[in-house]
């Protein structure tokens, strides 16, 4: 790792990890709130969102330690919108997959031909965050107008 801000990368990272454990509570709020005749598909599909949002926090937080870092035990304030239709709640995932990828490229950004291995990992993370928003938006089409 050349020229590579450390304090930078790791406060990154805790974002990430924040972040992403808030997607584990959100997404385990929507499979218990969402109804209606695509319930148990959704109820699905939320379940596995959190525990790939779970998945991605300890991976985060493992790179986080590698640098000797700290792990945050802190979430961000997750909002309650309290509109709990599929459309809502979809449209709720898809700001949150668009905001992660954010904070994923925020890591490209500063780590970009510093750490291949860190760019690398942002990379890989941008592309799963995109394809989950691709997913979603087709899962958006029945519900437009």
């Amino acid at each position: 790792m050349k020229n590579i801000d450390l304090k930078k990368t790791i406060a990154t990272l805790n974002n990430i990890l924040k972040y992403e454990l808030a997607g584990v509570v959100k997404y385990t709020h929507f499979a218990l709130m969402v109804t209606g005749p695509h319930r148990l598909s959704l109820d699905k599909f939320f379940r596995e969102q959190a525990k790939e949002s779970l998945d991605h926090a300890h991976a985060a937080g493992e790179l986080l330690t590698g640098l000797d870092g700290h792990p945050s035990q802190a979430i961000p304030e997750i909002e309650e919108t309290n509109k709990h239709s599929i459309k809502d709640l979809l449209n709720e995932s898809l700001n949150h997959e668009q905001k992660a990828i954010g904070l994923y490229q925020d890591l490209l950004d500063h780590s970009e031909n510093k750490s291949l291995y860190i760019e690398e990992y942002a990379r890989e993370m941008i592309k799963q965050e995109e394809m989950h928003g691709i997913e979603i938006k087709k899962m958006l089409r029945d519900y437009e107008n």
